[in-house]
């Protein structure tokens, strides 16, 4: 069976967040001896020299788009037994950001209509399913079914639309439906791209793919509410059919503290002495005080409200008046950047901001942090409480979506559990989680370390998931 995915950014290549992630580790653990797994991605300026010395170029179209007739050149890269491929034109793509550009709807329309023209187009290989990712790639499936309708070695492909993060769905004004997408206006008239009197491409792949699927099983639930899914939810629950969640894994290769190069010092779930290590570098390097019996509180990601900054801003007091350190690390929210940065003042020696992206950085917080917290307003997956625990850091997470998936709540009675979980968004929930983590931190040094060793001993490898990928699209190919 063969399966193409189709991604925005994919690691090692170009990576802004876990889409990147996703797409970098899944096609791999597809791919094997009745799976092959190849990928498809915009060539952006960001790839470095050393890919693009790898890469083979393979051939050039012509890709048109509304009025336009535009060049597109393609790729070929081999890694870890899956194909990639590269789609080329310089004048969207060779830009300093990945994303964030007044013409993004145009730059991946683009990118999008390339690639339903290129199905046919790869040297005799056709994909049994094509697998797309977020509003990026949401035009795909619709370009297959509404302009590539008839094809017949495009009919028989199956399409599958993974929804990432659904707050960012593709919205337009309704005058880009055939000024830039290309699209007639039935699309628009018939309610299969119209939204609140614009154009919502995410909504458009739900609609005309064959499965859609999200990143948690609690995430797929949580999306046919109104909180959850920014306006979509009637879409979602009329589509529930072909609704699945699926759980997102990490790279156990690459994540692991046993053989990570970058770690003051390397440990073990049976050998975890050298978290210590860890633990002190990352005091030294932050500038707090050296004190190895205090727990270290880390935070690492986007300064967003939806990641739960708010909550940790209204509770920073409190949660400072315990005996605690506090690490944080992320860009975005101007108002919480400022925040922190001044609250690091107010608590010096016991409160670190480092308001910047620094995968380095993250690395240290999640190998000599004691806590990791993840107070989200809603998580599709997360991937950080996964390397957190793989880590030996033990998280206080928000039981929605992913988080509530993969973290299992403590419990006093048994010992049980993976960390400590709250359910309403809500500061005085949230304290009451990190005074229940710091007590058993102090008091039952034996729990604690039994509960760090779970964590780290966690398969939250693709494998499982990788599976059910699997009979999913065993499963749709016979339809």
């Amino acid at each position: 069976m063969k399966i193409l995915f189709v991604t925005s950014e994919a690691a090692p290549f170009a990576k802004v967040g876990g889409l990147g992630d996703v797409a970098g580790a899944l096609p791999a653990a597809i791919a094997g001896s009745s799976y092959g797994a190849r990928v498809i991605l915009p060539l952006y300026g960001a790839v470095s020299d050393e890919w693009r010395a790898q890469m083979k170029f393979l051939k050039y179209i012509y890709v048109p788009l509304a009025w336009r007739n535009l060049y597109c050149g393609l790729f070929e890269l081999k890694k870890d037994g899956v194909t990639y491929y590269f789609v080329d034109n310089e004048f969207y793509f060779k830009r300093a950001e990945i994303y964030g550009h007044y013409d993004d709807g145009e730059r991946y329309a683009f990118f999008s209509r390339a690639v339903a023209a290129l199905l046919t187009e790869l040297d005799g290989w056709v994909p049994d399913v094509v697998h797309c990712n977020d509003w990026q790639t949401a035009l795909v499936p619709i370009y297959m079914r509404r302009l590539y309708d008839g094809v017949p070695a495009i009919d028989a492909i199956r399409t599958v639309f993974t929804i990432h993060n659904i707050e960012y769905q593709g919205r337009f004004s309704r005058d880009a439906l055939e000024n830039v997408f290309g699209l007639p206006h039935t699309l628009f008239d018939s309610g299969t791209l119209e939204f609140m009197g614009g154009l919502n491409l995410m909504k458009g792949a739900i609609e005309l793919s064959d499965r859609v699927t999200t990143v948690s099983p609690s995430y797929a639930e949580e999306l046919l509410y109104a909180y959850y899914a920014h306006g979509l939810e009637g879409v979602l629950a009329a589509n529930r059919d072909k609704l699945f969640g699926i759980l997102n894994g990490i790279d156990m290769t690459l994540f692991d503290p046993s053989a990570d190069e970058n770690l003051a010092k390397t440990f073990t779930s049976e050998k975890p002495a050298g978290k210590s290590v860890c633990k002190a570098e990352l005091q030294k390097l932050l500038g707090l005080a050296q004190r190895p019996e205090v727990p270290l509180i880390v935070s690492v990601g986007r300064l967003y409200s939806h990641k739960g900054m708010d909550l940790i801003a209204a509770a920073l007091e409190e949660m400072m008046d315990m005996d605690v350190q506090f690490a944080l690390l992320g860009r975005g929210d101007w108002y919480f950047e400022q925040f922190f940065s001044t609250a690091r003042h107010n608590y010096e020696g016991r409160l670190s901001a480092s308001i910047l992206f620094n995968p380095s950085l993250a690395g240290a917080l999640y190998a000599g942090g004691d806590i990791f917290l993840m107070p989200s307003q809603s998580e599709p997956c997360g991937l950080s409480q996964m390397i957190g625990m793989r880590y030996g850091t033990v998280p206080i997470v928000r039981e929605t979506g992913g988080l509530k998936d993969t973290v299992e709540p403590y419990n006093a009675d048994t010992g049980e559990g993976l960390g400590f979980t709250f359910a309403n968004y809500d500061k005085y929930d949230l304290l009451y989680a990190v005074r229940r983590a710091v007590e058993v931190y102090y008091d039952d040094k034996k729990r604690w370390k039994a509960m760090m060793k779970r964590g780290m001993e966690k398969d939250f490898s693709w494998t499982d998931s990788a599976k059910v990928y699997k009979k999913m699209y065993k499963e749709l190919c016979k339809v």
